[in-house]
């Protein structure tokens, strides 16, 4: 058996190697830091910022103005900094003028939201995934290239040191040629029942919240929180859990994208999506099956919000089936190999998580600054998490589509179907502008 010991000491001392990240050039003076998103996860970011001691906060951005004010005194509170606050993400970067910007708004605005900022010569840190279409993802992709300013994406599990570990092993040959990668998530849910609308909350902008997305009727089931599951403002499970797991694909391949893509699912457990003026439920699927066809392997995604498996060792994560055995990177339960060789035993390394959300923020955002201060591409740089991006949403294109799409990686197109090329964009509200491509 391969020393758990070197593993984890491995995975310590990259630990310790990224900690250390913030101090190259500490003796400069700090970044002007602004957030937009000023909620629960955009100010857990924030914090994360603050520890490493290079940014000063200028600017706190959110449509609803009691999470503003509070998060405006918890700012105070915490770093003694005075930051502005603002509703308007453009009046903000034209008056603040901020060196560095914290995206943590809902997936509808990460492609408006980061153009602007890259225009205004910000560097920026955005909440994965890039986009909600392919091609507001791609146009994320451009803005940063011509404004010469660098991107990270929150892929915070590139960098998290269970994670490496698991791909070096995985890159070193120990598992053989792997043929298969199934990739999973499931959770325990039932039947929806409507939840009623309610009043727009006091001093909550509610239009300037749907932004560019269809303006829905209010409902605490949508916001806080609940809009990942809206397939107007995210892409359901398969954006916001499989963008995580489908990027360690691409990152262990270096493939651009697959060749072809089919996806199934529905509602059968939850039930119809409802949407009146009375009520509304979600309306992303249930359970969704991917598959995604490469040169050399395929993938398969699969979540459902039902009948979570218990029986299962493992719930979360990858298996990527090689000639060897079987490697399975997981989230809090680390990694394990599983060799062919009944006779050999498996190998495994631990997590190590930052607690209590189980994430890698702080190692992340330390890459941050040192790619800004060297000039080097981030891990998780807006390239990469762009490819890495469009695999879920090609597998929702392909699911409201209803059936498999031939995809072109290197021209980013579907061939031979019109109809379906359509869903690389959508149509904005009047009075906000697709972004160009």
């Amino acid at each position: 058996m391969t020393s758990r010991r070197s593993f984890l000491t491995t995975a310590t001392t990259a630990s310790l190697a990224f900690s250390a990240l913030p101090l190259l050039g500490q003796q400069s003076k700090k970044f002007r830091l602004a957030l937009i998103g000023s909620g629960w996860w955009g100010m857990n970011i924030l914090r994360e910022a603050l520890g490493h001691g290079r940014v000063q906060v200028v600017a706190l951005c959110d449509v609803d103005e009691n999470v503003l004010a509070n998060s405006l005194e918890d700012v105070k509170t915490e770093s003694g900094d005075a930051a502005k606050g603002y509703k308007d993400y453009r009046e903000m970067l034209a008056e603040a003028k901020p060196d560095l910007v914290i995206i943590a708004t809902p997936d509808h605005w990460h492609a408006l939201q980061s153009i602007a900022c890259c225009k205004a010569g910000a560097h920026v840190f955005v909440e994965k995934p890039t986009g909600h279409t392919i091609h507001e993802s791609r146009a994320m992709v451009q803005a940063a290239q011509q404004a010469g300013v660098t991107v990270q994406v929150g892929l915070h599990r590139r960098i998290g040191p269970h994670h490496v570990q698991a791909m070096d092993f995985l890159k070193s040959g120990k598992v053989g040629k792997v043929g298969m990668v199934r990739l999973f998530a499931d959770s325990k849910g039932g039947p929806e029942a409507p939840k009623p609308n309610s009043k727009i909350p006091d001093g909550l902008d509610w239009d300037q919240w749907c932004g560019p997305a269809p303006l829905r009727p209010f409902n605490t089931k949508l916001h806080p929180g609940g809009w990942r599951h809206f397939l107007d403002y995210a892409n359901g499970t398969l954006g916001d859990w499989g963008v995580h797991w489908l990027d360690q694909v691409l990152w262990w391949s270096g493939e651009k994208g697959p060749k072809k893509v089919f996806c199934t699912g529905g509602r059968p457990i939850f039930g119809p999506a409802i949407l009146n003026d009375q009520e509304q439920t979600t309306d992303a699927p249930d359970h969704q099956v991917a598959t995604f066809e490469f040169e050399q392997f395929t993938a398969v995604w699969e979540h459902r919000k039902f009948a979570e498996n218990n029986n299962e060792k493992h719930k979360i994560g990858a298996y990527f089936y090689g000639e060897k055995g079987v490697l399975h990177i997981g989230w809090r339960d680390g990694w394990t190999f599983y060799p062919v060789n009944a006779k050999e035993a498996p190998t495994h390394g631990d997590h190590q998580l930052q607690e209590p959300d189980g994430h890698n923020i702080s190692l992340l955002w330390a890459d941050f600054i040192q790619a800004i201060e060297t000039g080097r591409k981030p891990v998780a740089d807006i390239e990469s998490a762009h490819r890495s991006s469009c695999l879920p949403m090609l597998g929702m294109l392909s699911w409201k589509a209803g059936r498999s799409i031939a995809w072109d990686a290197e021209t980013e197109t579907i061939l031979g179907d019109p109809e379906a090329s359509k869903l690389l964009r959508r149509a904005y509200r009047p009075g906000w502008e697709y972004p160009s491509v």
